[in-house]
């Protein structure tokens, strides 16, 4: 991750973009989050953080103000965070080529050492110092601690012939959660910041899908919303408009019909089976719009696609 914007002249740009705005226009827009902030308040909400609001200065800055005001409101934000463009980086320093298969990182013995570190290490400890700069207590977490993803190999089948396996190494699949160090964080002051490497039963580590992390993490926290930030404005239709409010039903329907397809079925499917299990809404937003994340949860204004549960 880039470094981030010495917080004054972050704090200037802001004060000059919001100048323009009368007294009586900000109330109004404090206003229309308290019922926002009432009905959420005491819930928990998990945010999976990627894309160019990980890697963008401004817009890591706001990421980390809008957890910790969430948090301040009284919500329960817990942050999964990937790390695609930061693996890849270490990689290439290191001369190696990474290899995907059907959209997935071959991951050997070696990669996942540098997945590791680069997750666990420098990336989740950028987040947290970013969101404690904010003014909030991040704690970093991975799967291994307090015996929270336990994982298997990744059995990956051909797409078109389902009787061919790959072998992707050490790529995870979730066997069990257990929330119980994140929950007891929680209740106290602090926000738990999670990288996606889960472990197996010989103590092996396994590299997770974070979106497949933060949608498992929602259903076994019985999280009021699961936030999904991503490189795209959310769902949209074939003519290329967004969609804002879906069912899951819909989202079967768009499935059926090819409306969605390539990159974004994995990230759906994951939002799908959270909505389907309990997660109140799921929200799909465009992590390149500042404050992306308050503008979905406290306004009226859609700035993404959200999918009902019912």
């Amino acid at each position: 991750m880039t470094t981030l914007t010495p917080p004054s002249s972050a704090a200037a740009s802001t004060e000059a973009s919001l100048a323009h705005i009368m007294p009586r226009e900000k109330a109004e827009i404090l206003a229309q989050a308290l019922p926002y902030i009432r009905k959420f308040h005491g819930k928990t909400l998990v945010i999976k953080y990627g894309g160019n609001a990980m890697t963008d200065p401004a817009l890591q800055a706001d990421f980390a103000e809008d957890v910790v005001l969430l948090k301040l409101v009284g919500m329960n934000p817990v942050v999964v965070h990937g790390g695609g463009p930061q693996i890849e980086t270490a990689l290439n320093r290191l001369g190696k080529k990474g290899e995907f298969i059907q959209g997935m990182r071959v991951t050997d013995a070696e990669t996942m050492e540098v997945v590791e570190w680069v997750l666990a290490g420098e990336v989740q400890q950028d987040i947290v110092g970013l969101i404690n700069q904010a003014g909030g207590k991040a704690v970093g977490l991975t799967g291994r601690d307090g015996g929270m993803i336990r994982a298997q190999k990744l059995k990956m089948l051909d797409n078109n012939d389902p009787t061919k396996e790959y072998d992707v190494g050490q790529v995870g699949d979730i066997v069990s959660i257990d929330p119980s160090v994140v929950k007891a964080l929680q209740d106290d002051a602090f926000i738990p910041v999670i990288s996606p490497i889960g472990f197996g039963e010989n103590n092996e580590s396994y590299n997770i899908n974070a979106d497949v992390v933060a949608s498992k993490l929602a259903i076994v926290l019985k999280a009021e919303k699961l936030v999904l930030l991503t490189n795209i404005p959310g769902v949209l239709d074939k003519a290329g408009k967004l969609l804002t409010d879906l069912t899951a039903r819909e989202i079967d329907g768009l499935f059926a019909d090819g409306t969605i397809s390539g990159g974004m079925l994995p990230k759906i499917a994951g939002a799908l089976d959270a909505a389907k299990s309990g997660v109140n809404a799921v929200h799909i937003i465009d992590g390149r719009v500042p404050h992306a994340m308050l503008l979905e949860i406290l306004t009226d204004q859609a700035y993404g696609t959200m999918i009902r549960s019912h």
